[in-house]
This record gives structure tokens, C-alpha cells and sequence, in this order.
């Protein structure tokens, strides 16, 4: 050696060993390499000469070793040795010799990369550097940064190599030295420290790591999952970047080691998913969002998506990988991508698989916490409408439908359910009556029966889904049946365990039953499916013996509170308003001339029947003194508050609609005539919601179907010199009755009725019409049904009349049935008023939009419910729901009696006296019963002495349960000075 050589060369020069002694290992001398990793450990400074000397060795050497000489390739590899020894014993320093040691990376790859044994000791190297690492220098340093990243894709191309050889354990070796690379990259903060370069690494490596998953079966992806969990190699592989760097071991890539036998598809196929799941692991929120991103770019390149197994594979072990609060983003990112191509002409693979990654992902046991459904279930209800108004029939539709469905698998919070139900619900409403955006005029109402039918297969799938996984969670903790869901807030009753979710609000569902007399019979079809699906999955089942018994201990109703529902039938609940309008549009599809919809109608200004139907959201002030069968209240009608901004929209969406009711009564004759437009099928479908009402709804079925069961029979009665048509339509609703009927006898244990109803049956001699129901799954778009028609028949083939049931002598039966007496706490002359009572479709309709006002004692356990003057409800942050909470010993009364004396009130409405009292009045089960009207002033009125001070009323408040708690603002400034003074002393 030269005598004024520098020493950093001197050093580097020694640690090459003579080439005789050399192979095969090719390693540097060990003494003289300690003593050059020593010198640069001592000197710092001295690392960057020593990294240029390194590469200047590296360019000679790959150009000779190109060339065909041996000893330069030995020197080569002895290169790549020193740095990976510089490299782990300068790990504190390592940023001063990561621009040389990846250039010397990126000479020896572009130039000699074919060399698998090179290639090996490259792949050390990195390793060992990726190991130490801050990662701060890439996307700062541009140079080094770009040689990084074409080190990366040498390595990225390397696992997926294709060797044109019979040699399999050759092109398998060469796959696992380039996955072990990106291993070490995966686990390197060189990957996750730069932000803006990540996205630029994570698709070179997502292109190496999803081939191999995406060419495998599923078995095989599910062992070799299995022996990433059971055999972890290191866990300094696994956790070394909770280290400090003077713990971390940077591992040692071979190409082959004696003894062992050459790796399988296997190895190469574990290997890939032990690199995926640590930079899932590794990930945020943002960082998955890239890794989906550059996983679904490689299956468009590489036209992947017809592998749909293994892509539901891949997205369901991404959310399993990913850490627990950001799995949200797998489901995110493929809705995204999925509306990226929401226009194309024709369903593509590419939308198709991502629609059964969605689903996949839902019905996993895999929790997904901060996922937003509302947003997943808009985006997905745009998307079904974009794709039915490009093509009705595509056949993306059926899988966008069961993903809607599939949200309600887990639920993360109470009401989340409901939620989801009452976005689909609106969505569907607003379809309904205004059409969509993305429905063309051509062929608009095909579209639009499809959009409909769409929604109602997502929303009866989302119950289906929410209600298995309901039974699973009871199973599981062994919780009580819940109670009704037809109860007036939806909650469980006192002393009832909480429900895990809220069910479906019969207010909500009153939106669609106007659905029961569209214009198109496979919507009519679909939607009464819906709806018995709704009627039986959300509400209590039956008890574990699967009777149909419904006695006392009926899960719908207990008998502490008999009386209590009872009242909630008379004054209306939104379960009992949803059964009236159900009888109601049922009544309608049985005997109307006229069915469909108007699209896009505006309220008139005027109250009317029209505004009245569109009234729902609204609070009147004026008490009512209408009798029933009268004309409609003409009182004042105040709006609500507009607390939100749903419930305007669900206003001005119900006063669009508000004429197809009142066209439908228009066109419902008292009697059934040839003008009818109800089939066969609808006359099998009436009895199909009529059995689940009946079924499921036993009492509130019973006191609301029975007399629009009386009105039905009444419209079947026709003359003797009616024509065919007419007798044949009346057959079939005499069927439907009769049936009913033996439904209601089975349900309440009525021998007599059962024995009366099949005996009718029985005259028919087997001439029974009604088709059968065809089959339905929850869940499914199935193809339109087609309605069965009634058939033309003649004089000579009409069947003769059979004795169909008494409607009188059954209603008799069934009011003197124990079972119903016991259940509902009403005697036989009780049951008789209430259930022979008249009734009309227009009654019922305004019987369900009805709420119960002031002037009605509306009682809860027996106790009054408050119900304050309006000046009290203008009060800043009250709601009606918070001031009529049920209390105990007090009543409208004793408030009443504590505001009389106070003639100095600031608010004049409370001096005055009450214009009505509600417990001078006893609790009456007849519903045409007269109202409460207001009370008439005493002729000699005495005004009492003002003895009640600021304390009596403020305790008779609290007691209520409306009253200022201790440490809170007071509610009551403007109409009680006096309370405020005194709170704030």
C-alpha cells in the first residue's frame, strides 16, 4: 500500500480477503473489519469518506463483475458485507451513511441484480439499515430518497419474479429474498416517518405482496394465516420499533442453508402475509387509506378483480390486521371507490367484488368502531339509485342490496338501527313522491318501481340482520325477551332490562304504507313482504315453546299496564296509528278504483283533509269539538319548533303526498264493484299482513282490525243481480275474511270461532281462489311478481254461493272470549261498544295522525300526564317530551291550585283559570265517546287570597318532575321573578 494513503482507504483496503481464501462465504477479514468498524464508531466524522470509498469500490467492482470477472463479484460481496457491519455498529450515526450505503445499493441492483447470491447480500444490507433507521432523511434528502426508492422496486420486482426455469425452489428463493427485503422496509420507520412519501413506497410494496395472496386459494390462505399466528420467527421482527436501537437485531438473509430443503409456494405465500399484516398493524387511519388505494390500483393493472374469494379474503383480514380504532377506514375506502365508478354503462367485476368486500366486511365477527353508517348507507342508497337509472336490471343491484342489509349485523350504538332505517325510509318516501334526480322520463315508472323495490330488499335486510344478531347477543348473555316494540318511545318498560338496541318506530314506518296501493303490483308485492317482516322481527317473540297463544302473560302486553294500553288505543300511539292507517290502506287496496301516486303535488295553504294529512309534526293549541264521522277540525293550527331539520323534512315531504290518500278515498266505493283494481295476488296479500297484524299485535290488532274486519264484510255484501265480476271479487275478499277470522280464533284460543270459520271453509267444497303467497327472503331483490288476475268466467262455471262466516255471530264469539276479556281488562259490553263501533277508511286515516292534545286525560300507570298552557311550551329548551313525564300524587290539579293565587304573575296566561280539568272526567273506552270540552266559569267566581308563595309552586314543580334542579339555570325566568331571585342568592 501506497505510503501516503489515507487511513479511512488504508482500512477499507485490509478488510478484503485474498481471493484464494475468499470463497465461499466471500466475507471480509474479521480482525480488520473490527478494527474499521471501530475507527468509524470512534470517528463519526470519518463515516462519510468511509461510505464514498465504499462506493467508489462498488462502481468498479459491478462494472468488472458485469463483465464476466469472478473476483470482482467476490469483491462485490465483501463490499456489501462491510457496509452491513458499518451499518449495524454505527447504528447510532446511521444517517451519515445512508446516502452512500444506498447508492452502493442501487449500482449493485441495476447493474448485476440477476445475481441471486448478490442480490441476497443487498437484501442484508437493507435490512440491517431499515433496522436503525430514523427514516427523517427520505422525502428531504431528493437524491438519496430516489435511490431508496429504486432500491424498493428492484426488491418489490424481485418477489414476484417469474424464473424461466423447471427449477421451482429457484424462483422461490428468489421470491423470498425480495419479500425479506420488503419485510425489513415494513418494519422500518423509513416507511411511516414521511408522510408525503408514503403513499410513493406503500404501492411499490402492495404490488408485491398482493400478487401472491391474490393467486392463492382461500384453504391455502387460511393455513398459512394460521402459522404466521402460531409461529412467530423474532419478536424483534415484530416489535422492534417500540425499541431503542441499541435492543434491535437486523436479521440475516440467506439464499440456502445445508440441510434444509429448497422453499415452497408456501413459504413464499407466508412470508407475503407476515409483511401484510405488520404494515396493517403498523398503519393509521390515513396510511390504510393509501395501502386500499395502491392494492385496488394493482388489481386494476393487473386485472385482478374476477378473483372475488380471495379478494373477500384479503378485505376481511385487513380489518382483522388493521388496529382496532382504525378499521373504519377499509369499509370507507371501498365505498369511495365504489362511487368513483358509479356511471359506467354496465356493471363492471371491479364494482362487483367491492360490493362483496363491503358485505364481507359487515357480516364479520370483526368489530368496527367509528364507522359512520349513516354515511355508508347515503352513499350506498346513491349509489343503487345512480345504477338503476342507468340500467334497471343491472345486476350490481342485488349485492348493493345486500350490503345495505348486512349493517345491521353489528350494532355499535342504540339507536343505530333506527337511524339506518329512517335514512333508507326517507330516501324511499322521497323517491316515492318526487322521483330521483337520477331517474330519466324514459321508462321512469319501471325505474322508479325498481329504486322502490331496491330500498325495501336493503331495509327488510338490515331488520333481518339486526334481529340475528340480537338473538345471538341473547344467547350469549341470556337477557330477557324485550318488550314491545309498539310501545309509544320505543324503550323497555319499567323494571325491564335495557334492550341492546331501540327498534323501529311505528312512526317512522308510517311514511311507507301508502306503499300498499302503488300503482305497481310488485311493489305492492314487496312492500307487504316488508312489512309482515317488520311486524314479525321487530317486534317480541313469542315465548321459547313457539305457541301462538296470546293470553295475559302475552309479550306485547302485562297486565299492570292493561289499562294503560288500552288508553294509548283510544288517544293513539304511533304504533296504534301505524296499525289504523294500515287497516285503512288495506280497506283502500281491497275496494278503491284507483291505485298509485302522484308525483311532486304541493299542499294546499288551506286546512284542509289534504293539510290535516300533512299536519304530522305538528302540535295543535285549540282543543277540537269535531264527533266522529264528522268533517275534519278547522281549529288554529300551530307549527312546531323547529327543533331540527328532519323533522321540516319529513313535514314538507308528507304535505307532497298528502292528495293520494284523499284520491284513494275518493275512489273507494262503500261496496266492492267490477271497478276494483285489486288481483288475486293483492287479495293473498291482504290476508298475509292481516295474519302477521293478528299474529304478532294480538289486543292492539284485535281493537283496531276488528271493525274495518265488520266494513270489509259489509263491502262484500252485493246484490243477487250483480254481474260476474262483481260476485267473483266478492268471493275472494269472503275468502279473506273467513280466513281472517279463523287466524283471530287460533291466536285467542276461540274454539267457537275456529270451529265456525273452518266449517265455512269447509262449504266451499275445496273452491277456494286465493293464490298462495309466493316465497320471500328478507334481504333479496327477487324479480318483480307477477300478480295472478282474476280469471274470466261464465254463468255455467261460477261456483255456488258457500256460507261464508256471520260477521255478527263472530264478533259475539269473540267479545265473549275469556282469553280476550283477561287480556284487554274490559268486559263483553266494553269490547262490543268498542269493537262494533263505525268504522270508514277516512276515520282511521285521521285516527293515525292524531296525537294526543291537551284536553285528553292521557294517563301512564294510572297517574295524569302534565299538560301546561302554551305559554309554558314557548319556554326556551322545553320539550313536550320532558313536560309530560308520569308522576305520582300529583297532579294537573295541584299545580292548578298553587297558580291560582298568583294574579301577579309575569306571564298572564297562568292567572287565569284552567279552562278545562281532566280528572272531573272518568276514563272511557268508547271512541266516539264526546271529548272534553272546556269548562264552563263559575257564575260567582271567588277569587281566593294570594297565599301561595314562590316556594309552594316551586316544590309542586319539582314534584312534577319540571321543576330547576339544585346547581342549574333557571327555565322559569320571565313568568317567575320571584324563583329566580331567590336562586340566586
Amino acid at each position: 500500500m501506497h505510503l501516503f494513503t489515507p487511513n479511512h482507504v488504508a482500512l477499507v483496503g485490509a478488510c478484503y480477503p485474498a481471493w484464494s481464501s475468499a470463497a465461499p462465504e466471500y466475507r471480509p477479514n474479521a480482525q480488520e473489519l473490527s478494527r474499521l468498524t471501530y475507527y468509524a464508531t470512534n470517528r463519526p466524522g470519518k463515516i462519510h469518506k468511509l461510505g464514498a470509498e465504499l462506493e467508489k469500490h462498488t462502481r468498479s467492482e459491478c462494472a468488472k463483475a458485469l463483465a464476466g470477472h469472478p473476483r470482482s463479484r467476490a469483491a462485490l460481496l465483501v463490499t456489501l458485507a462491510i457496509l452491513r457491519a458499518l451499518a449495524i455498529e454505527c447504528r447510532g450515526d446511521i444517517s451519515l451513511l445512508s446516502p452512500s450505503l444506498l447508492s452502493c445499493l442501487k449500482i449493485s441492483l441495476d447493474l448485476v441484480s440477476s445475481d441471486l447470491e448478490i442480490s441476497a447480500r443487498a437484501a442484508s444490507v437493507l435490512t440491517a439499515w431499515c433496522t436503525y433507521t430514523d427514516g427523517h432523511a427520505i422525502g428531504v434528502d431528493a437524491d438519496m430518497t430516489q435511490n431508496y426508492l429504486v432500491v424498493l422496486a428492484h426488491f418489490a420486482k424481485q418477489s414476484t419474479a417469474e424464473i424461466k426455469s423447471v427449477d421451482y425452489e429457484l424462483r422461490n428463493r428468489t421470491r423470498l429474498v425480495g419479500l425479506a427485503a420488503i419485510t425489513g422496509v415494513v418494519n422500518s420507520e423509513a416507511l411511516y416517518s414521511s408522510s408525503t412519501q408514503f403513499k410513493s413506497q406503500v404501492s411499490r410494496i402492495i404490488r408485491a405482496l398482493l400478487f401472491h395472496i391474490l393467486h392463492s386459494d382461500t384453504r391455502s390462505l387460511d393455513e398459512c394465516n394460521s402459522a404466521i399466528k402460531d409461529n412467530t420467527p423474532s419478536v424483534y421482527m415484530d416489535e422492534f420499533r417500540t425499541r431503542p436501537p441499541g435492543q434491535r437485531r437486523a436479521a440475516s438473509i440467506h439464499i440456502h442453508i445445508d440441510g434444509q430443503s429448497g422453499p415452497s409456494s408456501v413459504d413464499v405465500l407466508t412470508a407475503s402475509l407476515r409483511a401484510f399484516s405488520l404494515l396493517l398493524q403498523h398503519s393509521n387511519a390515513a396510511q390504510i387509506g393509501f395501502i386500499l388505494q395502491a392494492a385496488f390500483d394493482t388489481m386494476d393493472d393487473q386485472q385482478l378483480w374476477h378473483k372475488v374469494d380471495q379478494s373477500r379474503w384479503f378485505a376481511r383480514k385487513a380489518c382483522e390486521w388493521a388496529q382496532y380504532q382504525y378499521r373504519y377506514a377499509v369499509p370507507s375506502q371501498l365505498v369511495e371507490r365504489l362511487l368513483e365508478a358509479q356511471d359506467n354503462p354496465v356493471s363492471t367485476h371491479q364494482q362487483r367484488t367491492l360490493t362483496q368486500m363491503l358485505t364481507t366486511v359487515f357480516t364479520s365477527p370483526i368489530p368496527l368502531v367509528n364507522l359512520s353508517t349513516s354515511d355508508i348507507v347515503s352513499n350506498l342508497v346513491t349509489l343503487v339509485l345512480r345504477r338503476v337509472s342507468v340500467n334497471a336490471d343491472d345486476d350490481l343491484l342485488p349485492l348493493l342490496v345486500e350490503s345495505i342489509g348486512s349493517l345491521g349485523t353489528h350494532v355499535y350504538y342504540s339507536d343505530q338501527i333506527q337511524d339506518l332505517a329512517s335514512e333508507l325510509i326517507s330516501r324511499l318516501v322521497a323517491v316515492q313522491v318526487h322521483g330521483s334526480p337520477f331517474l330519466d322520463r324514459d321508462d321512469y315508472n319501471r325505474r322508479r318501481s325498481q329504486a322502490i323495490r331496491c330500498l325495501l330488499a336493503g331495509l327488510s335486510g338490515l331488520l333481518l340482520a339486526a334481529d340475528a344478531a340480537r338473538k345471538d347477543d341473547h344467547d350469549k348473555s341470556n337477557l330477557c325477551p324485550e318488550p314491545s316494540f309498539f310501545s309509544s318511545s320505543g324503550t323497555s318498560s319499567p323494571g325491564s332490562q335495557v334492550p341492546q338496541r331501540r327498534r323501529v318506530s311505528g312512526e317512522i314506518w308510517y311514511e311507507t304504507l301508502n306503499l300498499l296501493c302503488d300503482g305497481d303490483y310488485a311493489v305492492r308485492s314487496d312492500y307487504a313482504h316488508t312489512l309482515v317482516t317488520y311486524l314479525r322481527q321487530e317486534l317480541a317473540k313469542r315465548s321459547k315453546s313457539g305457541s301462538n297463544r296470546r293470553t295475559r302473560q302475552s309479550t306485547e302486553e302485562t297486565s299492570p299496564v292493561q289499562a294503560n294500553h288500552v288508553s294509548l288505543l283510544l288517544f293513539g300511539d304511533p304504533g296504534t296509528r301505524s296499525l289504523h292507517a294500515t287497516h285503512a290502506y288495506l280497506f283502500m287496496l281491497a275496494t278503491s278504483s284507483s291505485l298509485g301516486s302522484v308525483p311532486d303535488l304541493s299542499p294546499s295553504p288551506a286546512h284542509s283533509w289534504n293539510a290535516d294529512l300533512a299536519s304530522i309534526g305538528v302540535s295543535s293549541t285549540t282543543p277540537s269539538t269535531d264527533q266522529p264521522g264528522q268533517g275534519m277540525e278547522t281549529a288554529e293550527i300551530q307549527p312546531s319548533r323547529p327543533s331540527s331539520s328532519r323533522r321540516s323534512a319529513h313535514t314538507v315531504t308528507r304535505s307532497r303526498k298528502a292528495s293520494n290518500p284523499q284520491r284513494l278515498l275518493e275512489c273507494t266505493p262503500e261496496k266492492v264493484s267490477s271497478a276494483s283494481l285489486a288481483s288475486l295476488s293483492d287479495h293473498a296479500l291482504i290476508l298475509h299482513v292481516l295474519t302477521a297484524v293478528h299474529e304478532e299485535v294480538p289486543i292492539r290488532g284485535l281493537l283496531t282490525g276488528i271493525p274495518m274486519l265488520l266494513s270489509l264484510d259489509v263491502a262484500s255484501q252485493i246484490g243477487d243481480d250483480s254481474d260476474l265480476s262483481v260476485r267473483q271479487r266478492a268471493r275472494a275478499l269472503k275468502e279473506v275474511i273467513t280466513r281472517v277470522w279463523l287466524v283471530i280464533g287460533q291466536v285467542w284460543e276461540c274454539a267457537e270461532l275456529i270451529h265456525l270459520a273452518e266449517s265455512a271453509l269447509a262449504s266451499s267444497n275445496g273452491s277456494a281462489i286465493l293464490p298462495q303467497v309466493a316465497a320471500f327472503t328478507p334481504g333479496v331483490l327477487r324479480p318483480p311478481e307477477e300478480q295472478v288476475m282474476f280469471p274470466p268466467v261464465t254463468e255455467a262455471e261460477m261456483v255456488a254461493e258457500w256460507s261464508h262466516v256471520d260477521a255478527q255471530e263472530a264478533l259475539s264469539l269473540i267479545v265473549s272470549c275469556k282469553n280476550v276479556q283477561e287480556a284487554t281488562g274490559v268486559d263483553r259490553q266494553g269490547l262490543l261498544r268498542r269493537l262494533a263501533a263505525q268504522w270508514s277508511a277516512k276515520a282511521a286515516l285521521k285516527d293515525s295522525l292524531e296525537r294526543p292534545s291537551a284536553h285528553r286525560p292521557l294517563t301512564e300507570n294510572g297517574s295524569p300526564l302534565l299538560k301546561l298552557s302554551p305559554a309554558l311550551m314557548a319556554i326556551e329548551n322545553l320539550s313536550l317530551q320532558s313536560l309530560t313525564r308520569s308522576v305520582r300524587g300529583v297532579g294537573v290539579t295541584d299545580l292548578r291550585e298553587a297558580l291560582e293565587g298568583r294574579a301577579g304573575a309575569s306571564n298572564p296566561t297562568l292567572a287565569h283559570p284552567p279552562s278545562m280539568s281532566t280528572l272531573d272526567h272518568a276514563l272511557s273506552f268508547d271512541m266516539h265517546a264526546p271529548r272534553l270540552a272546556p269548562t264552563k266559569p263559575k257564575p260567582k267566581f271567588k277569587k281566593r287570597a294570594v297565599t301561595a308563595g314562590s316556594g309552594e309552586v316551586r316544590e309542586v314543580l319539582n314534584k312534577l318532575g319540571i321543576g330547576k334542579p339544585n346547581g342549574t339555570t333557571n327555565l322559569l325566568k320571565s313568568s317567575f321573578p320571584s324563583m329566580q331571585k331567590s336562586d340566586y342568592r
